[in-house]
């Protein structure tokens, strides 16, 4: 067993392996490609507010776990680039809230159409039960961690 409980094992190790490769791979296909209108931050908080109520600084700070200050440049940022506006508060409260623009939902779908085409390319030889499989645990592993950090994410409504 490891400091934190998890068995160590050959399996774990190779698991650690391939996560470190999969975020070097897919960093790397997003910085490749000009045609992304949006940075990986601004992605981000556009597909938690897609699926979400507006958002005030600190619920965006506390969803992301992000010191305020960050949250607050990177959304000053989508300001200016008409990604995202402030909203009054829906339920009546002091702070303005930020909401996705129609601008940013339009960079928002683009963007995912494009990361789309390129893992449809990746997974193309593949079988359906297989990519499939593959969601299912990767939602399963992204499951396990919201459960441990106490901070659940919204997720699109399935078809």
């Amino acid at each position: 067993m490891s400091a934190h409980g998890a068995p160590e094992s050959k399996d774990l190790t190779r698991l650690v392996f391939e996560l470190t490769l999969l975020s070097r791979h897919y960093l790397n296909a997003v910085v490749r490609h000009p045609e992304f209108h949006l940075d990986r931050s601004a992605y981000l908080i556009l597909t938690r507010l897609e699926l979400d109520a507006p958002l005030s600084l600190r619920e965006l700070s506390e969803a992301f776990q992000l010191d305020i200050s960050t949250i607050n440049r990177q959304v000053a940022a989508m300001l200016k680039l008409e990604l995202v506006e402030r909203v009054p508060d829906p339920e009546g409260g002091i702070a303005r809230k930020i909401k996705a623009s129609a601008n940013g939902l339009t960079a928002l779908a683009a963007d995912r159409a494009r990361k789309q085409i390129g893992i449809g390319a990746v997974v193309a030889g593949w079988s359906e039960p297989d990519i499939a499989r593959l969601g299912a645990l990767i939602a399963q592993f992204n499951a396990s961690v919201e459960q441990m950090e106490h901070n659940p994410w919204p997720r699109p409504s399935q078809p």
